[in-house]
């Protein structure tokens, strides 16, 4: 007797929160990013974010909070109410590389994170300066073997995946190259077409314009698959460096105390404006792959994805300066 009554008040209680929860959102919601308005993460959001809103009757606030590496914007993230009116931008750097180059954090991502979507990858495009005399993989790899410590990358900073994935080239080809971090790829660019520094593998939204200008060379794709805006690119395993596959990637997150029927419906409708034409449309028009997952598939990806990183940075010695 005493197991039934427990039995149905526990259902009630869960009728209760699940009838709470059903009408959610109510009002409008805040996206944090990580990262400065203009650029690409921000572009992207924006457009999934008006997707998301027009769906749902609520507007969503993109609230841009750049600084110390996406450390400021996800310690907004995770210290927020867990009432699922603030979600945030989890990407590469937040949630895989910072972990292990970055001693201390102020939060733990296992911890006090919760995946919700994964949303898209961003493949990184390998380009040289016009005066380096190579126009392909295998010849950059031959060039800088016969030059070693000649040739000097660019990246975005310490610790970016424009950084560690150039580690990780070099420690698959055998070569040595020099880390030149810039604090914005604005900056590298400009020195990259300037012949100041050789070659960046940076985000295909940020660099792409310039190989199709004319002002950078593109020798190939950094991701597992050719992307369609840079078709005629190969691949740098297709280029010889068999296994190579470095995209960054950016999700939708919530704090860990989030309920699991809101981060049912906030999965389900960002899917859904995955799938809308609009974002069908545009992502792939920034060299975006549009994916789209489930909670536990994103928080594989996040496993997965950091234990990779973590033996790249320990073989590597990259770090933090």
């Amino acid at each position: 007797m005493r197991e039934s009554v427990a039995a149905a008040m526990a259902c009630c209680v869960w009728l209760i929160g699940w009838s709470a929860h059903a009408a959610f959102p109510e009002r409008p919601l805040r996206y944090v990013l990580a990262s400065a308005a203009g650029g690409g993460p921000d572009v992207a959001a924006r457009i999934i974010m008006a997707e998301l809103s027009r769906q749902t009757g609520q507007q969503v606030i993109v609230d841009n909070r750049p600084g110390a590496s996406g450390i400021v914007g996800t310690e907004v993230i995770v210290r927020a109410t867990a009432d699922g009116y603030t979600m945030g931008h989890g990407n590469i750097n937040t949630m895989a590389i910072n972990r292990s180059i970055i001693p201390k954090l102020p939060y733990d991502i296992d911890r006090d994170v919760q995946a919700v979507v994964l949303m898209y990858g961003s493949p990184n495009l390998l380009a040289v300066t016009l005066s380096l005399p190579v126009k392909s993989v295998q010849e950059l790899i031959d060039y800088a073997r016969k030059n070693p410590a000649k040739l000097a990358f660019a990246s975005t900073g310490n610790g970016s995946s424009v950084h560690v994935g150039m580690e990780l080239f070099k420690l698959m080809t055998g070569t040595q190259m020099v880390h030149v971090p810039y604090k914005a790829a604005t900056v590298a660019i400009t020195d990259l077409t300037a012949g100041r520094v050789h070659l960046m593998a940076d985000n295909i939204q940020s660099i792409g314009s310039h190989v199709k200008a004319g002002r950078l060379r593109g020798l190939a794709v950094t991701s597992a698959q050719r992307v369609p805006a840079f078709g005629d690119l190969p691949t740098i395993a297709e280029s010889g460096v068999s296994g190579f596959d470095v995209s960054a990637w950016a999700g939708a997150i919530v704090p860990a105390g989030v309920p699991k029927s809101i981060v049912a419906r906030l999965n389900a409708e960002i899917n859904k404006a995955l799938r809308s034409p609009t974002v069908q449309e545009k992502l792939p028009e920034l060299g975006l792959v549009i994916l789209g997952s489930t909670p536990q598939e994103f928080a594989a990806h996040i496993k997965s994805e950091t234990a990779k990183w973590a033996d790249v940075v320990k073989r590597s010695g990259a770090k933090v300066d």
